[in-house]
C-alpha cells in the first residue's frame, strides 16, 4: 500500500509489552518478574536484523505484495467492465477500485487504536478465541502466534478471499462495488495494520530500510499482475478471473502464515495461574493541537485527491489513443517498478535526516509537474511511459515520508505516533475514496465537452496536477512563513 512506518513504536512496544522485564548485565538476556518476584528467562530476536527479523520482513513482503498488488492493478479491471453491456456507461465504475484501496487507509486509526490497546494479540478478529486462554499459564509467545496464524486464515478466508468469489457472481455494478470493493478493503484493513505494528518490533533504526522494502512489494508485483489480469480477463472474463485470483492468493500466502511471529511476548506479568497482559500506553492527544499536524494532515488529504487518479484512468486513456488493450497493462507494469524505486530512495533518504519538507514537497511537486507538463500532452506510448515513471517515483516517495512526518509531529512520543500515522491514513483514505466518483464525474463532464478521445480525461488531468500541486504548497507555505516574516 502505500506503505508507511510507525515511527518511534518500537521503543514504546517494548516498554508496554514487557513492562515487568529487567536486564540481566551479565547475561544480556531479559527477565521477567512474576507476583512472587521470581525471575522468568524470557530471550528476545535481535532487532535490525537476524534470522528471525529477515524472517517476518519476507512474510509481510509477500502479503504486501500479494494482497495490495492486486487493487493497485484495478486501471486493467476498469478497462474491462467499460466494454461490458451491463456496464458501459457507468461512470461509477472507478468507484470499485478507489473503495478497496480507500478502506485500507480510511479505517487506519480505528484499528491502530485497538492494536495499541491489545498488542498481545494484535487481531481484533480473534479476541473471543484469545480470551479463552488469558486465564491460563499457558498463553506464551508461541500459543499468542499460533491463534495470530488462525486469524489469518478466519479473515483472509471470510473477507478478502471470498469477496473475490462472490464478486465473480455479480451482475451489476452495486453488487461489485460491495464485494471487490467494500469486502475486499474491509478484510485488508484488519489483518494489514497488525503486521505492520509486527514488522516495526523487529526494525527500529532500520526501519525506513525496513518499510521501503515492504512497500516495494506492491510495487514488485504490480509489474505482473495487471499482465496476469489483462490475459484473463481477455481469455476467460472477470468472473473465472477473480475465483482464480482468490485460489492464487490462498496459495501464495498461505504457507508465509507461521512466519508472522512477534518479537514481544504476549503477556509480561504473571499472576499466581492467570497471565494479564501488559496496560497498554497512554496516548497523549496533544500533538491535535500542533500547527505542524494540520499542515501535514491537510498536505496529505490533497495528495488523495489526486494520487490514485492516474493508475485508475492510464489504461483507459492509452485504450482511447488507441495503442491496444495490453497498453495499459505495461504501463500499470512501468508505474509499479518506479514506485518500488520511489519508496525505497525516499525511505531510505528520511533515515538519512534530510529535511522531511524537503523530500515531501520535492516528491509532490516533481509528480504535479510530470500530471501538467506530460500526462496533458501525451499522445504516443514513449511520452506515457516517461509519465508513468516520474509519476510513479515521485508521487510514491512521499508516501515514504509519513514516518519522519510522524516523528516530527510526536517529538519523541511512541505512543502517539501510531494514531498520528493512522490519522494520515485517513485523511489519504478520505482522497482515495473520493477519487472515485469525482473522477468518474470529471471523465462524463470530458465526453460531454470533448467528445470521445483522449480529451475525455483531460479534466482527471488537471484536477489531478492541481491536488498534488496544492499538497506541495501547503508544506513550501510552512517553510517560507519565516522568510515572509522576515522581508515582508
Amino acid at each position: 500500500m502505500g506503505c508507511v512506518e510507525l515511527a518511534e513504536r518500537q521503543r514504546h512496544a517494548e516498554a508496554t509489552a514487557v513492562a515487568a522485564t529487567r536486564a540481566d548485565p551479565e547475561s544480556g538476556d531479559d527477565m521477567l518478574l512474576d507476583d512472587t518476584g521470581s525471575r522468568v528467562e524470557q530471550r528476545l530476536a535481535p532487532v535490525d536484523g537476524g534470522f528471525a527479523a529477515w524472517r517476518l520482513l519476507w512474510a509481510a513482503f509477500m502479503f504486501e505484495g500479494c494482497l495490495w498488488g492486486f487493487p493497485m492493478s484495478y486501471g486493467v479491471f476498469q478497462q474491462y467492465y467499460s466494454t461490458l453491456p451491463q456496464f458501459a456507461g457507468n461512470r461509477y465504475i472507478g468507484v470499485v477500485g478507489t473503495i478497496a484501496s480507500g478502506l485500507g487507509y480510511l479505517g487506519a486509526p480505528v484499528v491502530m487504536l485497538l492494536v495499541q490497546r491489545h498488542q498481545q494479540w494484535l487481531r481484533p478478529m480473534i479476541w473471543i478465541g484469545c480470551k479463552s486462554l488469558t486465564t491460563s499459564n499457558s498463553c506464551d509467545v508461541s500459543t499468542a502466534n499460533t491463534f495470530i496464524m488462525i486469524g489469518f486464515f478466519l479473515n483472509i478466508g471470510p473477507i478478502c478471499i471470498l469477496s473475490l468469489v462472490a464478486g465473480s457472481f455479480a451482475t451489476t455494478l452495486e453488487m461489485l462495488i460491495l464485494t471487490q470493493g467494500v469486502a475486499y478493503g474491509l478484510g485488508f484493513l484488519i489483518f494489514y495494520y497488525p503486521i505492520l505494528h509486527m514488522v516495526s518490533e523487529y526494525w527500529v533504526a532500520r526501519r525506513g530500510m525496513a518499510f521501503g522494502i515492504l512497500c516495494g512489494a506492491s510495487g514488485i508485483s504490480g509489474t505482473a499482475m495487471p499482465f496476469v489480469v489483462q490475459a484473463l480477463l481477455s481469455r476467460y472474463g472477470y468472473a473465472t478471473t477473480l475465483r482464480a485470483v482468490a485460489c492464487a492468493l490462498v496459495v501464495l500466502t498461505g504457507p508465509v502464515m507461521p512466519f508472522l511471529q512477534r518479537r514481544l511476548p504476549a503477556t509480561a506479568h504473571r499472576h499466581g495461574s492467570t497471565a494479564a497482559p501488559a496496560p497498554a500506553p497512554r496516548i497523549d492527544w496533544r500533538f491535535l493541537r500542533t500547527e505542524l499536524f494540520w499542515i501535514y494532515t491537510l498536505s496529505n488529504v490533497l495528495q488523495g485527491f489526486g494520487y490514485f487518479l492516474p493508475a485508475l484512468y492510464l489504461p483507459s486513456y492509452a485504450s482511447a489513443l488507441g495503442l491496444g488493450e495490453r497498453t495499459g497493462a505495461v504501463l500499470l507494469a512501468v508505474m509499479s517498478v518506479a514506485q518500488v524505486g520511489g519508496q525505497f530512495a525516499f525511505g531510505y533518504l528520511s533515515d538519512r535526516k534530510i529535511s522531511t519538507n524537503v523530500l515531501a514537497s520535492t516528491a509532490v511537486s516533481v509528480a504535479a509537474v510530470a500530471c501538467l507538463a506530460m500526462w496533458q500532452t501525451a499522445r504516443s506510448l514513449p511520452v506515457l511511459a516517461c509519465f508513468a515513471v516520474a509519476y510513479g517515483f515521485f508521487a510514491s516517495g512521499y508516501t515514504a515520508m509519513w514516518a519522519r512526518m510522524c516523528t516530527n509531529v510526536c517529538k519523541g512520543d511512541g505512543a502517539a505516533a501510531p494514531m498520528v500515522y493512522g490519522l494520515l491514513n485517513f485523511g489519504k483514505g478520505l482522497g482515495n475514496i473520493f477519487a472515485g466518483p469525482i473522477g468518474g464525474n470529471l471523465v462524463a463532464r470530458g465526453a460531454g465537452q470533448f467528445g470521445a478521445g483522449a480529451l475525455t480525461y483531460r479534466w482527471v488531468v488537471v484536477f489531478t496536477g492541481i491536488c498534488v500541486l496544492a499538497s506541495a504548497g501547503t508544506i513550501v507555505a510552512k517553510s517560507l512563513r519565516p522568510f515572509f516574516k522576515v522581508y515582508f
